[in-house]
């Protein structure tokens, strides 16, 4: 089978149920974004070095990117059918997963600056790619919450797994020093 197929090369896709649509049509923004987060945590796990408690962080992410997998399906089909009760076992793992790391971390008292070691810099990319998923979802909507709440946890799982990376790297967390230090605010 070749990979190449021709059917796009006038800016047009098939939706799931073979509708043509633009390749700019809003589901298939939601699904690029869809896609963008996945491969940038694919990069981001290719970038850990090896070690028992940084498996465990690349066992989270290879299913979490199974998760978008299936989500992007449910976007990929107009009428968007959702088994919420799956999705929302999926957003407790998420949180369970957040709270086992913050856990093991020192609190954050300030805003600190995307970056560290370049697993962590990788999952700070990832993040930034979740909340444009987010956007491009609610841009499409209507969505079951499930959806987007599982987005918004997710963002909030990559935060705190670049933060797990770095200290579990042992590379320093840059904190964001404003201009006007009076003004700094708390995140």
């Amino acid at each position: 089978m070749k990979i190449y197929t021709k059917t796009g090369d006038k800016g047009e896709t098939s939706l799931f149920n073979q509708e043509r649509v633009p390749k700019n049509h809003a589901i298939i923004e939601a699904l690029g974004a869809i896609d963008e987060t996945n491969a940038s945590m694919g990069m981001a796990s290719a970038l850990l070095p090896d070690g028992d408690s940084l498996q465990i962080l690349q066992n989270h992410l290879e299913k979490v990117q199974c998760t978008l997998f299936e989500i992007g399906a449910l976007v990929a089909n107009p009428e968007r059918k959702i088994n919420a009760v799956e999705l929302t076992n999926e957003i407790s793992a998420l949180e369970s997963w957040i709270d086992q790391m913050q856990a093991t971390l020192p609190p954050l008292h300030q805003f600190i600056l995307p970056g560290g070691h370049p697993g962590a810099a990788a999952l700070h990319v990832a993040r930034t790619s979740c909340r444009t998923t987010e956007r491009r979802l609610l841009t499409l909507g209507p969505f079951s919450k499930e959806i987007l709440i599982y987005f918004n946890r997710l963002s909030d799982a990559l935060f705190v797994a670049a933060r797990a990376v770095n200290h579990l790297t042992g590379t320093k967390e840059l904190i964001w020093i404003p201009k006007n230090k009076n003004s700094s605010p708390s995140p």
